[in-house]
């Protein structure tokens, strides 16, 4: 059993409240904030997505989004396009000049995730990688 303060939940929470600061630090001299980056990444992996769905997906609330999918059309990152089936909606696209800003968020991310593997076998990480798989297949099935 592990000791109390590392109880399973509150050591995964501190993994990735840690791993999001050290992202962050990483992206000092960037003109996106994490923020943005996380949203560019979510439209990116599920472009054409509606906004509510994305608000959903980073937990915000969706009056938060629209500031946030603003500033990201102000930088020409973003673009909003009427949804075809509901008029009062809106889908989400990639702008081209985008794809240097995911390529610098990639760029961030590989050397958080190198830093956070770092004493950790390939067997290791794959292990580790395959059970959070599991887990939230698990608690997505819900």
């Amino acid at each position: 059993m592990p000791p109390r303060d590392e109880n399973f939940g509150f050591l995964l929470a501190d993994v990735s409240r840690l791993m999001r600061r050290s992202f962050e630090r990483r992206l000092t001299g960037s003109t996106l904030t994490l923020s943005q980056a996380r949203a560019l990444a979510h439209i990116s992996r599920n472009e054409g997505c509606r906004q509510v769905e994305l608000a959903d997906q980073l937990e915000v609330k969706p009056i938060t989004l629209a500031r946030l999918l603003d500033q990201l059309e102000q930088a020409g990152l973003v673009e909003r396009r009427p949804d075809p089936v509901d008029r009062r909606a809106y889908r989400l696209y990639l702008r081209e000049k985008a794809e240097q800003a995911l390529l610098d968020i990639r760029e961030v991310a590989a050397a958080t995730h190198a830093d956070a593997l770092r004493n950790l076998s390939g067997a290791e990480a794959d292990a580790l990688a395959s059970a959070l798989r599991k887990m939230r297949e698990n608690l997505s099935s819900r």
